[in-house]
C-alpha cells in the first residue's frame, strides 16, 4: 500500500509545473520567483492540460517561496 502510494505521488509531481522548472535542465526560467506558474503560462501546446496543473503550481510555489528567496534576489 505504501509503495502504490509512492508511485502515485511520484507520477502526479512528474507533470507538476514547479517540480519541471526546479529540476529539468532547460524547462524553467531560470532562478526566479514563482517559475512553476510561470512555466505553465507560457505558449505551448500543453497549454490546455496545464491549466489544471496552475493552481497545484501556485501552492507548491508558495510553499517554496523561502527556498527562492534564499536564492535570489530576482529580477
Amino acid at each position: 500500500m505504501r509503495t502504490t502510494g509512492i508511485l502515485v505521488m511520484a507520477l502526479l509531481l512528474s507533470g507538476c509545473g514547479s517540480i519541471i522548472s526546479r529540476t529539468v535542465p532547460g524547462q524553467g526560467h531560470g532562478n526566479q520567483y514563482y517559475p512553476g506558474v510561470q512555466w505553465d503560462v507560457r505558449d505551448s501546446a500543453w497549454r490546455y492540460l496545464t491549466v489544471i496543473d496552475l493552481p497545484f503550481s501556485l501552492i507548491a510555489d508558495t510553499l517554496l517561496l523561502p527556498v527562492d528567496a534564499h536564492h535570489g534576489p530576482y529580477e
